[in-house]
């Protein structure tokens, strides 16, 4: 603990680096997989096999698609967050896509019935109805953002991953424990905060 007391400014800064890379990896993220979504709802017959590519991706070790990006994006921040919101994509669009797919086509069709367009649609009856489902993507997407964000540091983008990889080169006990813990910290306030989103959700969703 004293270790830790000792080098708060170096602790913190890599943890608010950190922080920062997951946000706006989130937000770019659910913001893309939004989009994708839309254009799915409209070609249903596309939607596994996009699904499918995105799965291929995932798949892919993050270190070697660092090192296919670096060429082309260069090192930092920038490929980092590429990267991530490329994985983020298998798992949010997949959850979403299944959650809009479950709704009771009962509840479509008497939406179209009162007159609703295709949008009016999605955003009044699917969105809602789905929401507990695209949470829970959320909440993984943030966990696993978290930890790979930590490998993202052997390209130069910070973070919480400097002080593991510098803590594993030097043996340095307390910097690898203490930058494990914080990264356990973003991925665990996540999931609690979801999770409460989450269980409100289940209750019964709002249809406005």
């Amino acid at each position: 603990m004293s270790y830790f007391i000792e080098h708060i400014d170096l602790f913190s800064n890599a943890f608010f680096q950190h922080l920062q890379i997951v946000v706006l990896t989130l937000l770019i993220s659910i913001v893309l997989a939004g989009l994708i979504c839309l254009v799915l709802l409209k070609f249903p017959r596309v939607s596994n096999i996009c699904i499918q590519i995105f799965s291929a991706i995932y798949s892919i070790p993050s270190l070697a698609l660092f090192a296919i990006l670096i060429p082309l994006t260069g090192l930092g921040r920038g490929t980092a967050i590429l990267v991530l919101v490329l994985y983020n994509q298998y798992l949010l669009v997949r959850n979403i896509m299944t959650g809009m797919t479950q709704v009771d086509p009962a509840i479509l069709e008497a939406a179209t019935g009162m007159g609703m367009t295709h949008l009016q649609i999605v955003r009044r009856v699917q969105i809602p109805l789905a929401a507990p489902m695209i949470v829970a993507g959320i909440k993984l997407a943030i966990v696993s953002t978290t930890g790979i964000a930590t490998i993202a540091a052997t390209i130069n983008a910070g973070g919480l991953g400097s002080l593991l990889f510098s803590g594993m080169r030097t043996m340095n006990v307390p910097k690898i424990a203490f930058a494990t813990i914080l990264c356990m910290l973003i991925a665990e306030l996540a999931n609690v905060l979801l999770g409460a989103v989450e269980k409100r959700l289940k209750r019964g969703p709002l249809v406005s």
